[in-house]
């Protein structure tokens, strides 16, 4: 029996970061974002729209999923692209 595919609990919220991974360039935050989503959604069973917009921003920018791996490595260890400040302290936004 074939299963059917699901809904990612997240998907609704990532669309926004989807559509501006799409539709913008491969900055330091575009990348680590397109990197920390593909690996959200990988072998997922479902949110197809989402892979596939995913998939095609790595084409366009012309990278290889090892690729993007190897540009967010040296990102994350030149400072924290996902640094939120707050008046209590600094604290990495993973939400």
């Amino acid at each position: 029996m074939k299963q059917q595919d699901q809904q990612h609990p997240q998907e609704i919220v990532d669309r926004n970061t989807v559509q501006t991974i799409s539709n913008g360039e491969p900055t330091d935050l575009n990348l680590c974002e397109l990197a920390r989503l593909r690996i959200r959604y990988r072998n997922f069973p479902g949110a197809r729209q989402t892979q596939t917009d995913l998939d095609a921003a790595l084409k366009r920018w012309n990278l290889s999923e090892e690729e993007l791996y190897a540009k967010t490595r040296e990102i994350h260890q030149r400072g924290n692209v996902y640094t939120v400040t707050t008046r209590r302290r600094n604290e990495e936004d993973w939400s």
